[in-house]
């Protein structure tokens, strides 16, 4: 077939500054044709298992809808089975905090190349605005977003799309005469579908579909994605997503079983019964004993990196006995479910303070000073509370690995972390228990508790090989939901090389 246009690889990137470019967004900016996956995390995120079962059902009705009758219809089949009757507000918070890791990992480095030396950026798309606008405005900087528009009643969305319908071939040209007049230097699209916009451009060019390309890697974005939501570890094609499906009676199942073995089983055989559940715990170092109650010894306080809810119980196991744990939030039913004493932290320095200290007169105890989870590989800035109310402070790096889902949530329910994690086929944990903070290194001889906690997330950064950074649980919560937790905030601007303390 001919191709009227050059491919991307001849355009030049130098001396575009003060140009503008217009690209499209599937199959262009985006290496993969299918949008299937981006419908299927809004309808898992916000009418779970069950709507993503029905968007898996019609997928095979819209892809012969996109082929064979409209590419229009076939879309908004997509849109009417992903988003028919959500709150609007659902869809923006996974818009925001589930989407942008997934389209950052799905990126042409071709295009990027391009697009990300013209100062002003316009993206054309036949997917909805609202759940693409956060990742394209955000973190590639995109100065507007023209996409499909969708009908909203009363808070929440019909499913049905709003005039002049789904932004597909001439509409897309139509949109772009609407905005501006012969102004667009650069056009990039990737099919015949394209053409229609890319004649109005000065210089256009395609970017050819290609199997063999690799997507672009994630840390040359302009902004790193560091908080992300969701509970999928990897992108649901309709493969996996059927998978999923398929997997999550059994694993609900597994994960039940694996549960009652940690809650109702004692604690020294857990290690092996969790290894024959296919759980791997993997300890390196050299723990400390446990405290002599006959001479009143003070208990051990580990200060681990936090990775989900389970790590002071997976310590607990890795060691053996049970060892209590103080943390930020946890629900009700995690509690309920825990088989060591989890204390929440009331946030008031004095309580928290006297609570700490009884708690290690009773044994050693866990802390995660981070006081919130991060999957990516990055410590958040350490509390430094703790950090003086005790010299017997031992450093524990922790790392797992989840293969199909997260345990951890901000938007979610958190009572479901627990049974998350343990459906997951395989799930590992790995504990690295450092020396005991030296005499010399504490408060005890002489350090401030800020140094203190700074000394030990960079010997437990250089352990794990992750970047130290200055975030915090609030900046987490500002990131993901908008507000620190408790209370609606502004979201403030995060630079993430400027709060780099390693």
């Amino acid at each position: 077939m001919f191709i009227p246009f050059s491919t991307v690889k001849k355009c030049s990137s130098r001396g575009r500054e003060d140009q503008t470019i217009v690209a499209n967004l599937e199959s262009t900016i985006l290496c993969s044709r299918s949008t299937f996956p981006y419908f299927a995390l809004v309808a898992f995120e916000i009418g779970g298992i069950l709507r993503l079962l029905f968007l898996l059902f019609v997928a095979p009705l819209a892809g012969f809808l996109h082929y064979f009758i409209s590419e229009s219809v076939g879309i908004q089949v997509l849109i009417f089975a992903s988003m028919a009757g959500a709150k609007v507000s659902d869809i923006k918070s996974v818009a925001r905090a589930v989407l942008p890791r997934f389209y950052a990992e799905d990126l042409h480095p071709e295009t990027w190349r391009v697009l990300s030396s013209y100062r002003r950026r316009y993206v054309l798309t036949a997917n909805p605005t609202i759940m693409v606008e956060p990742f394209l405005k955000e973190y590639l900087g995109v100065d507007v977003v023209m996409g499909t528009e969708i009908e909203i009643y009363d808070g929440r969305a019909t499913g049905f799309v709003r005039q002049p319908g789904v932004l597909v071939r001439e509409k897309k040209a139509a949109a772009l005469r609407k905005m501006f007049n012969n102004s667009i230097h650069i056009g990039l699209g990737a099919t015949s579908s394209d053409y229609p916009y890319m004649k109005l451009c000065k210089e256009a060019y395609i970017v050819p579909h290609d199997t063999k390309v690799k997507p672009m890697s994630r840390d040359r974005l302009p902004k790193p994605i560091i908080f992300h939501d969701g509970r999928f570890v990897q992108r649901p094609t309709p493969l996996r997503a059927l998978i999923i499906i398929l997997w999550i009676p059994v694993g609900f199942l597994l994960a039940s079983l694996r549960l009652a073995a940690v809650k109702l089983l004692p604690m020294p055989c857990l290690y092996f019964v969790l290894h024959a559940l296919g759980i791997r715990i993997t300890v390196k170092g050299t723990p400390p004993p446990p405290p002599e109650k006959s001479t009143r010894q003070s208990g051990v306080l580990f200060a681990c990196s936090h990775r989900t809810l389970l790590d002071p119980i997976f310590l607990s196991i890795s060691l053996g006995r049970p060892v209590a744990a103080v943390t930020y939030s946890v629900s009700r039913l995690s509690e309920i479910l825990s088989p060591i004493k989890m204390t929440p932290l009331s946030c008031n320095q004095e309580e928290d303070a006297a609570m700490i200290k009884k708690l290690l007169e009773e044994g050693d105890l866990v802390i995660c000073p981070e006081g919130t989870t991060c999957r990516e590989p990055i410590l958040l800035r350490f509390l430094y509370l703790f950090a003086g109310l005790t010299d017997q402070i031992v450093p524990v790096a922790v790392e797992n690995k989840m293969t199909m889902f997260y345990g951890t949530t901000v938007r979610g329910w958190k009572g479901m972390d627990f049974f998350f994690f343990f459906m997951n086929p395989s799930p590992a944990y790995e504990f690295t228990f450092l020396q005991k903070l030296p005499q010399e290194f504490t408060c005890t001889g002489g350090k401030s508790s800020h140094d203190v906690a700074n000394h030990i997330q960079k010997l437990i950064a250089s352990v794990l090989s992750y970047e130290c950074t200055s975030f915090t649980r609030k900046d987490k919560y500002l990131a993901l939901t908008g507000n620190n937790g408790t209370v609606k905030m502004a979201k403030p601007h995060v630079d993430f090389k400027n709060n780099s303390r390693c």
